[in-house]
């Protein structure tokens, strides 16, 4: 059974990169900065997260698996269960080198998020 697009099923990229991201407790951990699409299926595969840094310099750039991001109209912005301290690990990088978004590299995201593989 397909699941009609609607007005508040369908959202721009545009207008999702910048949106906050929280933790359950309610905490801002960063904000979307860019979408990463699977070129055969079309599917977002992750969210691209701003954290850290002071007024965008020096942040970092974290992929989120896009399965664990849930939007929560009540908050305005997108609730992925990872606390602040988990992303001191988390895979990153710099705006500037970003890493080749291949199955190895994939695999590691998933991995440290508990989510499978695709």
């Amino acid at each position: 059974m397909a699941i009609a697009n609607t007005a508040s099923s369908v959202i721009s990229s545009e207008r999702v990169r910048g949106t906050d991201v929280y933790n359950p407790a309610g905490d801002k951990l960063g904000s979307i900065d860019e979408l990463m699409i699977d070129k055969m299926s079309g599917q977002v595969r992750y969210a691209v997260m701003e954290f850290g840094g002071f007024l965008g310099i020096g942040t970092d750039r974290y992929p989120l698996p896009w399965d664990t991001m849930k939007y929560d109209t009540g908050m305005g912005g997108y609730v992925v269960s990872v606390a602040k301290e988990q992303l001191e690990n988390a895979p990153r990088y710099e705006r500037a080198a970003a890493p080749e978004y291949n199955d190895e590299y994939g695999r590691r995201v998933y991995d440290y998020y508990g989510v499978p593989y695709l």
